[in-house]
């Protein structure tokens, strides 16, 4: 029944799913060397067609521009020579890194002599769902041929023409290699109905992985039937304690919200213990401000900072993505947790504190993907945990969770060998 349904699947997902699982077949077989001279050669043909990408992508920055999209949705949709430089050196770190295919995670030999072997193996065909930003399109096309996956990518309508130019060049370099062109896929029709499709592609895609906003991550998880590994938006908290080192939780709050703030792992909300508040957060506040952010927050907060907007609790269920912050003051460590329990999304957590019981404390209750003790959650990312790159940063708990590396795209398979076994 199941292939009677992949056979009669029509549209552009279905179509171009099908070429990808065709792909596969091939894809898994190829050995780590014959990989990493595939991804050397579409980073050579990036950095060589850069101006027809840029090209495509000034036309989707003019259209943006008139679509009305923002300053930072703009700079995060630019592409320039320097940045394609930076994306293909990104493919570079990739075929540098070790391939999980193939590794060995357990062996055994039973009683009865049959030998147990259980490795790495691709998944098979990844579809990823994503929003403006063409960089992804390459990052991800790179880690999943490295994991020996087929890909099928659908990008944003606000990155079309950049997207289209890159996966050309990108099929163009595999065409010399022994990668198949057909591995690497871009479904170009950008409406509503292309995501649904590939919502529905079971035996045809493996798994999808969702990137962007809340809302695109929401439709996904509830209304796909294909598996789904859930990156997270990113409602993420620093607590400072009442033992926290001044110096260290402002350095540490400021970094967490102004470094790069449109990012899921910046910080949207801080909370601040009573006691450090009253020494301290009238100061930080005024830090803030200077920055530019604006402050949401309690009574108690807002006492300390006249200018402060009150926070409500919709505002602490908001990823912002912006410089917009919310402060809460808090009687104690429990109803720090107790707040993050409520509104956090199991993406990135930190305690700033020099007590090492309450860190562990914090560490150990805390629901999320990473947790922090005195450092910023600006470092869930899967670069700066020396994965090498990453394809998301999972908040589910099945599979994969935090910043999803290589071996994120793998799945396991058990070799069984024998010499005339028998069950009985």
């Amino acid at each position: 029944m199941l292939i009677d349904q992949m056979t009669t699947l029509s549209g552009e997902a279905a179509v171009k799913a099908r070429k990808a699982r065709e792909a596969s077949a091939s894809l898994g077989l190829l050995d780590e060397r014959q990989k990493n001279e595939a991804l050397m050669a579409m980073a050579e043909e990036l950095e060589r067609e850069h101006a027809a990408i840029i090209e495509a992508n000034r036309e989707d920055l003019e259209a943006g521009r008139q679509n009305g999209l923002s300053a930072s949705l703009l700079d995060r949709l630019a592409l320039d020579r320097k940045r394609i430089a930076g994306i293909a050196e990104g493919l570079r770190q990739i075929a540098a890194l070790p391939d999980p295919v193939g590794e060995v995670l357990e062996h055994a030999v039973r009683p009865n002599g049959l030998r147990i072997v259980k490795k790495r193996v691709p998944l098979g065909v990844i579809g990823i769902i994503y929003e403006a930003r063409p960089n992804v399109t390459v990052d991800a096309a790179g880690l999943c041929l490295k994991t020996g996956n087929a890909v099928v990518l659908r990008g944003g309508s606000a990155a079309i023409r950049s997207n289209m130019r890159i996966v050309g060049v990108l099929r163009q370099a595999l065409a010399k290699t022994a990668v198949p062109p057909e591995a690497v896929q871009l479904i170009e029709d950008t409406s509503r109905a292309s995501a649904d499709d590939m919502l529905k592609l079971n035996g045809l895609l493996d798994v999808l992985i969702p990137r962007g906003g809340a809302g695109l991550i929401r439709h996904v998880v509830e209304n796909a039937t294909v598996p789904v590994i859930e990156t997270g938006a990113g409602i993420c908290h620093t607590y400072l304690d009442e033992y926290a080192d001044p110096a260290m939780a402002e350095s540490i709050a400021i970094n967490a919200k102004v470094q790069r703030p449109s990012v899921c792992n910046a910080m949207e909300t801080l909370l601040v213990h009573e006691a450090f508040a009253a020494r301290h957060l009238a100061g930080l506040l005024d830090k803030f401000r200077e920055l530019g952010v604006e402050i949401r927050g309690c009574a108690r907060t807002r006492e300390l900072a006249p200018w402060a907007k009150e926070a409500t609790d919709a505002d602490y269920a908001t990823e912002y993505n912006d410089y917009i912050l919310n402060v809460r003051v808090v009687p104690d460590l429990e109803e720090a947790i107790r707040h993050i329990a409520r509104f956090g999304t199991k993406h990135s957590e930190c305690i700033v504190t020099e007590d090492a019981g309450r860190a562990e404390r914090f560490l150990c209750e805390v629901d999320a993907a990473a947790v922090y003790h005195n450092a910023s959650t600006r470092f869930t990312d899967g670069f700066e945990f020396g994965y090498g790159a990453e394809i998301g940063i999972s908040t589910q708990k099945l599979h994969a969770r935090g910043p999803m590396g290589l071996a994120a795209l793998t799945s396991t398979k058990t070799f069984v060998y024998g010499n005339g076994q028998i069950r009985t």
